[in-house]
């Protein structure tokens, strides 16, 4: 797998800064503490095999401290520049519909993870990077700890930040049988609101 910044990375990280949009560079996300999934592959499997993403797609999942998946919820969500503000607001609303807020523990408990099924290769994008800052605010605002973000591509999936990652599963590869945990989960939501919210938010 080849890991790295986009050749446009520096050029693209100017610009965001000169409109105002809200990205995470990588060395940025890898010195917030996130912490680090016991078996990412399983993670990154079940999500494939239960919301089966295509190009486009995001999933975000709650996660029991004992890396049992408790939530999730897949979408499509454009934002053109990337900006992590809308991106949150998208997010910050998928968490609403699927699980309740943490805000009333003094420590979050459950983590959000959030996959991004997108295409071209491993490298690190802006798009990348609003996710990022997305992910980390919402959680902030739903009384989660915010964790890992991860790419699934052709080459194959990746945990930004942290230089893990696998082959399989890939944007190609077939889902494999999902293993359902202990306690029954709701049945996976897709699409939503996440249009709306955009809609409304580029309208402002």
């Amino acid at each position: 797998m080849t890991f790295g910044f986009a050749p446009s990375s520096a050029a693209s990280l100017s610009t965001s800064a000169a409109s105002g949009t809200r990205v995470l560079e990588p060395v940025e996300w890898a010195a917030a503490g996130i912490p680090l999934l016991r078996s990412p592959r399983e993670i990154v499997s079940g999500l494939h095999s239960r919301h089966r993403p295509e190009p486009g797609t995001a999933i975000v999942a709650v996660l029991d401290p004992d890396e049992r998946l408790r939530a999730s919820a897949s979408f499509t969500a454009r934002s053109a520049p990337p900006d992590g503000w809308m991106f949150r607001n998208v997010l910050l609303a998928q968490l609403r519909r699927v699980i309740p807020h943490d805000l009333r523990r003094r420590t979050p408990v459950r983590t959000a993870v959030l996959l991004y099924c997108r295409d071209g290769d491993a490298r690190w994008t802006e798009e990348d990077g609003a996710w990022m800052w997305g992910l980390r605010d919402a959680c902030t605002l739903h009384g989660l700890r915010c964790g890992s973000y991860i790419t699934l591509t052709r080459d194959g999936w990746q945990v930004l930040g942290e230089g893990r990652g696998g082959r399989r599963p890939n944007t190609l590869s077939t889902p494999e049988p999902f293993a359902t945990s202990e306690t029954p989960l709701p049945p996976p939501r897709t699409g939503g609101v996440a249009s709306d919210v955009l809609r409304r938010a580029a309208a402002r």
